[in-house]
């Protein structure tokens, strides 16, 4: 980095700075205001703010190292978490049930499904504890990844990076709020377009790749081993059966049988609905219709970070070809391209697109934990009596907490592929029993919400503890089954939830699943509709699944420039979106009215 990069660099940090310190009155005027923009966004703003924090530094440099070191295999790693396949079930049904709730938080969500008692309580209180935990885990992950970027391209510190980093958006999102996240994430996406349209631009005027070709995968411990490449391998748009890989990579080796699982959890998850950042979107969405169309606009916008980590990865190859000289460390093909292939001035704009990637993970992440905090613990249990300044001031004093927290979990971690693969596998997989059940089992209760989601963190936390080497189904299966034990013995061993407030729940959200013995007391023609529109959630579900995965991979291929496979994902792209149409697209409504 030259002066010039420097300069605008600090003027980006500052105006972010300056627009926080704008919306701080706006952002003060109540919690309705502080954590969901007093539910009066535009849809636009809503899907341009996820897309901007779906595309954080971390995931950005390990989806690099992985399409660099495997090519497509590295994409297919990614249905586990990086491709953000929830977002599929989120557009077509999960987004409007999470809507219709009118809530600020997922775990007083609880509430609205488990009731005011002690079993809703207690649900509400465990749900809002894993969170802040989940909170605090993915800021630690976000601060290794960040700090590690950030170092090698401006030389310093891996850690005093992060702190600076995650530190900035802390002030700006201690001020102004949820107002001040979405608008910053609008801005901070434009700039993250700029360094899609330009990596790409430069990877496809520089690159064109060999049959075969050297990269380098890590072995652990520092170490890492050059392997070879064949290009059609490395493209293939189709997943192979086994691996044969050395090292770290190795746990990959099972690969029809990983990539089964990471589907399976990442299906499971989406029918769950996840919490966090993405369901504070649609919680403050204005209607099922803008609940769509903001999951549209997200996963269109996020199917080009698909091309720049691709543009990055096959110039990272490029390199190695032409100097002879691989780069060892997959994690470091991102910041190693940028310091070789980007010129002065445009390295600048393009290093504060990569902020703006990770600021806007980072200012999502602090407000939508600080929410569970002030509203489910401290205004629940701690002071039922408390205004709206003290309400204000307990958002901010918890934002800063989960920061802290997060920054002094990180210092141990060295290795984003590790926390990360744990994050979304090992730890995502002990959480989304309970979440699912909550939706499509009418005889669930919250007894048995609260000792699923605790059994099932403790199973991931212990095995990551004791340092147990698990393969990726094992981490998937243990987890997800001491979990769902854990569901069924509070469920079963505890009374049913009570039938007022699961009558109220149906009406309100109308889900599909399990729910007879309370659908049959509606009106037929209540049944009816519900049935109607169950049943075309069901199918557009199947068709946006794959349409997503096809619609990032088409990407892939242009930038690769393999043509074959590009008019292939093409032509069923193009089919899977007539399809979508038809079963979803054209019955968007502002609300489904039940007479």
């Amino acid at each position: 980095m030259q002066i010039l990069d420097y300069i605008i660099v600090i003027a980006y940090l500052v105006a972010i700075l300056a627009f926080g310190f704008i919306l701080e009155k706006k952002a003060s005027a109540g919690l309705d205001s502080y954590f969901l923009g007093d539910r009066n966004l535009p849809w636009w703003a809503l899907g341009a703010s996820g897309m901007a924090s779906s595309t954080d530094i971390a995931g950005t440099m390990v989806i690099t190292a992985l399409i660099y070191a495997l090519g497509t295999k590295g994409f297919f790693i990614e249905i586990r978490g990086g491709i953000v396949l929830v977002m599929a079930f989120f557009m077509i049904f999960m987004g409007k049930w999470t809507r219709r709730s009118q809530v600020m938080t997922l775990a007083e969500w609880m509430r609205l499904r488990f009731g005011e008692e002690r079993e809703g309580k207690i649900a509400r209180f465990i749900s809002a504890a894993a969170n802040l935990i989940i909170a605090v885990w993915i800021i630690s992950y976000f601060a290794v990844g960040g700090g590690k970027f950030f170092g090698e391209i401006i030389g310093m510190n891996d850690r005093l990076a992060a702190i600076i980093m995650i530190g900035i958006s802390m002030i700006y999102t201690v001020m102004s709020g949820f107002y001040g996240v979405i608008w910053t994430d609008v801005f901070q996406g434009v700039l993250i377009f700029i360094a899609i349209a330009y990596v790409c631009i430069v990877a496809m005027q520089t690159v064109t790749l060999p049959p075969e070709f050297a990269v380098s995968v890590p072995l652990g411990d520092g170490k890492f081993e050059e392997i070879t490449a064949n290009l059609a391998d490395w493209s293939s748009i189709l997943p192979p059966m086994n691996l044969d890989l050395p090292g770290q990579y190795g746990i990959y080796n099972l690969f029809g049988v990983t990539v089964f699982f990471y589907l399976l959890k990442t299906c499971l998850e989406g029918f769950s609905g996840v919490g966090g950042y993405m369901s504070q979107r649609y919680l403050a969405a204005k209607s099922d219709r803008e609940a769509g169309l903001l999951s549209l606009f997200w996963i269109i916008l996020l199917s080009f970070r698909w091309p720049l980590v691709t543009g990055f990865a096959v110039l990272g190859i490029h390199y190695g070809i032409t100097t002879e000289n691989i780069i060892a460390d997959p994690e470091l093909v991102l910041p190693f391209v940028l310091k070789t292939y980007i010129p002065i001035g445009v390295k600048g704009l393009l290093v504060a697109s990569f902020i703006a990637a990770a600021m806007s993970t980072f200012d999502s992440i602090i407000n939508a934990s600080a929410a569970y905090w002030v509203k489910d613990i401290y205004q629940a249990y701690i002071n039922r009596e408390a205004n709206e300044p003290q309400l204000i001031l307990q958002s901010r004093l918890a934002s800063v907490a989960v920061v802290v927290l997060g920054l002094l979990f990180s210092f141990p971690v060295g290795d984003i592929n590790d926390i990360w693969g744990w994050l979304t596998l090992a730890f995502g997989s002990g959480l989304f029993v309970p979440l699912l059940l909550r939706w499509y089992w009418w005889r669930f209760n919250g007894y048995g919400f609260a000792l699923g989601t605790l059994t099932g963190m403790a199973a991931a936390i212990i095995t990551k503890l004791l340092g147990i080497p698990l393969p990726e189904y094992a981490n998937f299966l243990v987890p997800s089954g001491c979990s769902l034990l854990g569901c069924l013995l509070g469920t079963m061993l505890t009374p049913p939830t009570d039938t007022a407030v699961l009558d109220n729940f149906y009406k309100v959200t109308r889900p599909f699943g399990f729910w007879h013995p309370i659908r049959q007391q509606l009106p037929p023609n209540i049944q009816a509709k519900i049935k109607s529109e169950n049943t075309r959630d069901i199918v557009a579900t199947l068709i946006a699944v794959p349409w997503q995965l096809v619609l990032f991979m088409t990407g892939m291929m242009f930038v690769m420039k393999q043509w074959d496979n590009f008019g292939v994902l093409l032509l069923v792209l193009i089919l899977l979106s007539i399809g979508l149409y038809f079963t979803w697209f054209r019955h968007l409504s502002k609300e489904v009215k039940m007479e």
